[in-house]
C-alpha cells in the first residue's frame, strides 16, 4: 500500500479517548457499586442499530468524575474522567482530551505520540482509581490493586472539513503514522502501514474504524460511541487474562518450590505434607473457573453484524485468544499438578489406614497373649 498523499485535513469535531485499565478486585457487585455512587451512574447500553444482537448479560457501570487538568507539552488541558466498573474485577478511567477545531492531522499526531506514553496522564489515572476503589470498597469481594495496567487510546473523530467518505480518508490520510504515534518525517515501510491498518470497518460509505494492538482510529459522523465501547470491553477482557496468567505462573511456582522444600520424615505417616497445598490448588481452580466464565460471559454475540465484526477483529488484533490459550493451558496443568497432589494425600491416607489396622492386629495379639500367659 502506498503511502497517502500529502494533504491538510482538518477536525472539525473530534476528541481523544485515552482509556487505563486496572484490576483492582476479584469481583465486583455493579448492583451495589451503583448504589454507593452518584446518581448519575449508569449501566452500559449500545445504541447503534441490531445492538440488540450482542448481549451484554451484566453491563459495565459507569459514573463521571468530573474535569481534571492534565498537564501536556503544549500546555494544561483540562479533560473529561469517567470511571467503568466490570464485575470481572476490572476498574477502567477514561480521560477525554478535546480536540480544538482547526487541528491539523500532523498536530494531532504529536498530541497522540505523547498521550501513548504519557506519564501525568498515567498518573491522574491511578489517582483516579485510587479514589473509585475507597468509594465502592463495600461492593468487592477480594480487593487489591495489581501492579499492571491496560492502556488503549482511541482518535474519535466525528466531523473532518471536506466530509471526506471513509475511502476518500484511507487513502488521503496517514493513519497508520497516527495510531503509531510517530512524528518523525521519515516515511513508513508500505509493509508496516499494512500491518497497522489491516484490521478496518466500514459500515457506511462516510464511518471507518482502524484498530490495532494499542490504538485505534474512529471516524462516525453519527457520534455513536459503541465501538470505543466495545474496544474498551476487549480491553478489560484482555487485562483480566493478563492477571490471571501470572496469577497462574506465581501459583504453579509455589507448588514446585513447596514440593521441593518438604522432606519427607515418620510424620508424614501420619499427616499428608501436601494436604493444606492440595486444598489451596482446589480453592485457585474453583476461582479461576468462575473467573473465566464472567470475562466469557461480559460480552455474548448471537449475530454476524457490524458491531460483532469490529468486536472480533479488535479481539484479534489486542492477541486475546493467545492470552486465553495460555490461561486454559496453565489451568488444565494445574488440574494434572491437582490430580497428582490429591493421588499423594490419598496414599498418605492409606498408609494411615494401613498402620492403624497394624495397631489394632498387635493390639488385638497382645491381648490374647496376655489372656494365655495370665490365665483367671
Amino acid at each position: 500500500m502506498s503511502a497517502p498523499a500529502e494533504v491538510t485535513l482538518l477536525f472539525e469535531q473530534a476528541h481523544i479517548l485515552c482509556y487505563r485499565t486496572f484490576d483492582i478486585a476479584e469481583e465486583i457487585d455493579l448492583e451495589r457499586a451503583r448504589k454507593a455512587l452518584s446518581e448519575d451512574s449508569r449501566r452500559l447500553k449500545l445504541s447503534r442499530e441490531n445492538s440488540q444482537y450482542i448481549q451484554l448479560p451484566n453491563p459495565p457501570v459507569a459514573y463521571e468524575l468530573g474535569r481534571r487538568p492534565l498537564a501536556l507539552r503544549g500546555g494544561p488541558v483540562t479533560v473529561d474522567a469517567t470511571a467503568r466498573l466490570f464485575d470481572h474485577g476490572a476498574a477502567s478511567i477514561i480521560l477525554r482530551v478535546p480536540v480544538a477545531p482547526g487541528t491539523t492531522w500532523e498536530t494531532l499526531t504529536n498530541v497522540a505520540d505523547e498521550l501513548y506514553d504519557s506519564q501525568a496522564l498515567e498518573d491522574l489515572a491511578l489517582e483516579l482509581v485510587e479514589g473509585v476503589r475507597r468509594t465502592i470498597s463495600a461492593a468487592v469481594q477480594g480487593p487489591h490493586l495489581w501492579d499492571q495496567s491496560e492502556s488503549y487510546t482511541v482518535i474519535f473523530a466525528e466531523r473532518i472539513q471536506g466530509n471526506p467518505s471513509a475511502e476518500e480518508l484511507f487513502q488521503r490520510a496517514d493513519i497508520a503514522r497516527l495510531l503509531l504515534g510517530e512524528s518523525t518525517t521519515a516515511p513508513l515501510a508500505p509493509r508496516e502501514r499494512e500491518a497497522v491498518t489491516q484490521v478496518r470497518f466500514s459500515y457506511t460509505a462516510h464511518d471507518l474504524v482502524v484498530v490495532d494492538w494499542n490504538s485505534a482510529f474512529v471516524y462516525e459522523p453519527s457520534g455513536s460511541r459503541d465501538i470505543p465501547d466495545l474496544l474498551e470491553i476487549a480491553n478489560a477482557q484482555l487485562l483480566e487474562f493478563r492477571y490471571y496468567d501470572e496469577r497462574l505462573d506465581q501459583h504453579i511456582a509455589r507448588i514446585h518450590d513447596e514440593v521441593q522444600a518438604r522432606k519427607p520424615g515418620w510424620l508424614t505417616l501420619f499427616r499428608s505434607p501436601y494436604r493444606s497445598l492440595a486444598r489451596e490448588t482446589l480453592g485457585t481452580l474453583v476461582d479461576l473457573n468462575e473467573f473465566v466464565e464472567r470475562v466469557e460471559n461480559s460480552l455474548k454475540i448471537i449475530g454476524d453484524f457490524y458491531l460483532a465484526k469490529v468486536y472480533e477483529g479488535a479481539v484479534r488484533r489486542l492477541r486475546i485468544p493467545a492470552w486465553q490459550a495460555s490461561v486454559t493451558r496453565k489451568q488444565q496443568l494445574l488440574a494434572q499438578t491437582y490430580g497428582l497432589l490429591k493421588g499423594e494425600v490419598d496414599i498418605d491416607r492409606s498408609h494411615i489406614l494401613e498402620v492403624m489396622i497394624v495397631a489394632l492386629i498387635i493390639l488385638e495379639l497382645a491381648l490374647a497373649l496376655g489372656r494365655v500367659l495370665l490365665p483367671g
